[in-house]
């Protein structure tokens, strides 16, 4: 499926597949700031192989007999990969850290620093993944985008990984911000035609068919939320709302999140040609510390657009998100009334407030190369803290198109 446009749609894509093995896609956090060599907290760098952040993390408080929440990290990094990151630990000696053997986990340095390591503190990350299986001509065509990605950014999509193995998590957030709960269960339930389990499917065809207890006995075990919404459901039928209350409130969270970036990446796909150009009216946010201004005059700001020390910014919408003026803010208002909601639908109760913010359209890609290896492509290149590579490779590989 198309999610979006291409930034580069006149340069054929390289096709092939990453992912492979986890060595296939290494990523390096960047850090914001390194360890002062003093202090109660020991950083450590990990390298893992298929486990995720959160799993490393309660794997080393459960080795160390310390609550996993004392545990401090920058950034969430996937588990199909290998990937490179600091964690913070209180009142552990770093020789002790250096010394635990952990499945999956290696500690490679750790030095003491004085406060805990808190989630956004990084200055990104870098990364090196092979594309294997490639069409002949990829590397002059991976070299022909990197180009124009240099000189314009990277589309700062979240793509389709923000919205969950379905694909549904965003519809989800709609319906909980239109008061439609109706609706959002049955998103939530899922489409069976998303669904590869035969038994999950199955399950999801019985509650469209009305068959609750049938729905609860077919749903693998993992479904744990999507029962308990069943069970309040056979109780009380037609009681959607009360039924929502079986999800956890995090997950709720993930799910008005998930469609917050489903309004910034359709903002995006319709600014994408002109990317990289302010308008007047537009929240620009400057990359050396990402403070936001109002663009006044767009041609006085256009040469610094140009040189990449500004970018145009769209919406996280939320009830308190800063709101641009003139074309900006007519695009913005757009898409929100296309889609039944206004900045006040985010000003949820149950502590489901979402605030908003501004989000770069674009990022700049550094110390970007490519070169052919015997059975595809090696990419190495650094992004910003919260730009995926995704973005960068769908771009190079285009193998969505059509």
């Amino acid at each position: 499926m198309n999610l979006h446009k291409y930034l580069t749609p006149e340069i054929p894509g390289t096709g092939g597949v990453i992912k492979e093995t986890a060595e296939d896609f290494c990523v390096t956090e960047i850090p914001l700031y390194l360890p002062c060599g003093e202090g109660e907290h020991s950083y450590a760098l990990i390298e893992k192989r298929g486990v995720t952040t959160l799993d490393a993390v309660r794997r080393l408080a459960k080795a160390l007999g310390i609550s996993d929440r004392d545990i401090g990290y920058a950034g969430m990094k996937d588990a199909r990969a290998l990937t490179r990151q600091t964690v913070s630990i209180p009142r552990v000696a770093p020789e002790q850290l250096l010394a635990l053997e952990l499945p999956g986990i290696r500690i490679l340095t750790a030095v003491r620093h004085r406060n805990k390591l808190k989630l956004g503190h990084l200055a990104g990350n870098r990364f090196s993944i092979k594309i294997l299986g490639v069409e002949p001509g990829a590397l002059s065509r991976a070299e022909a985008v990197l180009a124009v990605l240099q000189e314009r950014g990277v589309p700062n999509f979240f793509g389709a990984q923000r919205y969950g193995a379905q694909g549904n998590s965003h519809l989800i957030g709609h319906g909980l911000l239109r008061g439609d709960f109706h609706g959002a269960v049955d998103a939530l339930l899922g489409n069976p035609s998303a669904v590869r389990d035969e038994r999950w499917r199955s399950a999801i065809e019985a509650y469209q068919r009305g068959d609750l207890a049938g729905s609860i006995g077919l749903f693998p075990g993992h479904c744990r939320t999507e029962r308990d919404i069943l069970q309040r459901l056979a109780k009380q039928p037609d009681a959607w709302e009360k039924a929502l209350r079986a999800v956890h409130p995090r997950l709720m969270k993930l799910y008005l999140s998930a469609y917050q970036s489903f309004l910034f990446d359709r903002l995006l796909d319709a600014r994408l040609a002109e990317i990289g150009k302010v308008l007047s009216g537009d929240l620009a946010l400057k990359h050396d510390n990402g403070a936001c201004f109002l663009v006044e005059d767009a041609v006085a700001e256009a040469g610094r657009a140009e040189r990449f020390e500004i970018s145009p910014s769209g919406p996280l919408f939320g009830c308190k998100m800063m709101q641009p003026l003139g074309a900006p803010l007519a695009m913005e208002e757009a898409i929100l009334r296309e889609e039944g909601v206004t900045l006040q639908s985010f000003d949820l109760a149950g502590g489901l407030r979402m605030e908003g913010e501004r989000r770069s359209l674009r990022v700049p890609v550094k110390e970007a190369c490519v070169k052919a290896v015997d059975d595809g492509l090696l990419l190495d290149f650094d992004l910003p803290k919260g730009a995926y590579a995704t973005s960068l490779l769908r771009e190079i590989m285009k193998k969505d198109e059509g």
